[in-house]
């Protein structure tokens, strides 16, 4: 799967790590509803440098179509909800 982080770039991830991202995804969409701030800019930091952690970075002209987009590390609170359909960031 190649995921685009904001801002940053591109990564091919293994789709064997679906759970880890889909379990941070599911923490940050619960800090999001309950307006933790600061536990969503700890797991949304989570998320972010685990795509960096165990995907492979695409060069930077390439243009892969993105399976999934992840939102800058300095998105705030309110930019990321209205990015988030009923399923989070990471569709399940």
């Amino acid at each position: 799967m190649i995921v685009r982080i904001m801002g940053e770039g591109q990564w091919k991830l293994a789709d064997s790590h679906f759970t880890e991202l889909n379990a941070l995804d599911d923490e940050l969409l619960e800090e999001m509803e309950g307006g933790d701030e600061e536990g969503f800019r700890r797991t949304l930091g989570a998320l972010l440098e685990a795509v960096r952690r165990i995907g492979d970075p695409l060069p930077d002209d390439a243009l892969e179509p993105s399976e999934l987009i992840l939102p800058a590390p300095d998105a705030s609170l309110a930019e990321v909800r209205e990015m988030l359909s009923d399923d989070g960031l990471i569709p399940g």
